[in-house]
C-alpha cells in the first residue's frame, strides 16, 4: 500500500451541497438564506457581534449600573499548606525563594501559609500572613513565623 492508495472509509465522506445552482437543483435562488436581510447578505452570519440586537439598545446598555465590587483591589494569595512543607522536606530557614525552589509557589505574588496537613519538621518560616491552625502547627513543631515585609 502506498500513500496515494489511501482513501476514506466507503461513506465516511458526503458530496459538498452544490447551493444556489438554479431551481433544478432544489436548492436554487435564495440557496437556503430565504429571502433579504442581514442574513441573506454575504458576511452576514458573521457580521453582527454577541449581544447585538439589530441597532436596538442592547440589553446590557439599558440596565442601570449598580453595585460596587471590590474584586481589582483584593489581595489573592498564592498557598501554602503545611503538609506541602513537609512532603517537601523543607528545614530550617525557609522563606519564599525556598518555597519558589521547591516548586510550591510562583516567583511573584503574596504567599499564605494554610494549616492543612501535618508538620513535624522544625521550621523558621517567613511569608505574608499565615492562618492561626499553621501558626499554631509551626510552632508545635518547634519552629516559628515571621512576617514577610514588603
Amino acid at each position: 500500500m502506498q500513500l496515494g492508495d489511501l482513501q476514506p472509509a466507503p461513506g465516511s465522506r458526503r458530496k459538498a451541497k452544490r447551493k444556489g445552482m438554479g431551481p433544478g437543483s432544489g436548492n436554487g435562488k435564495t440557496a437556503g438564506r430565504g429571502h433579504k436581510g442581514q442574513r441573506a447578505r454575504s458576511g452576514g452570519m458573521r457580521g453582527s457581534r454577541t449581544g447585538f440586537e439589530g441597532g436596538q439598545m442592547p440589553l446590557h446598555r439599558r440596565l442601570p449600573k449598580i453595585g460596587f465590587s471590590n474584586q481589582k483591589f483584593r489581595t489573592t494569595f498564592q498557598v501554602v499548606n503545611v503538609g506541602d512543607i513537609q512532603r517537601a522536606d523543607l528545614q530550617g530557614t525557609v522563606g519564599p525563594e525556598q518555597l519558589v525552589a521547591a516548586g510550591l509557589v510562583r516567583k511573584s505574588g503574596v504567599i499564605k501559609i494554610l494549616g492543612d496537613g501535618e508538620l513535624t519538621n522544625k521550621v523558621t518560616l517567613t511569608a505574608h500572613a499565615v492562618s492561626r491552625s499553621a501558626r499554631e502547627k509551626i510552632e508545635a513543631a518547634g519552629g516559628s513565623f515571621v512576617a514577610h515585609s514588603a
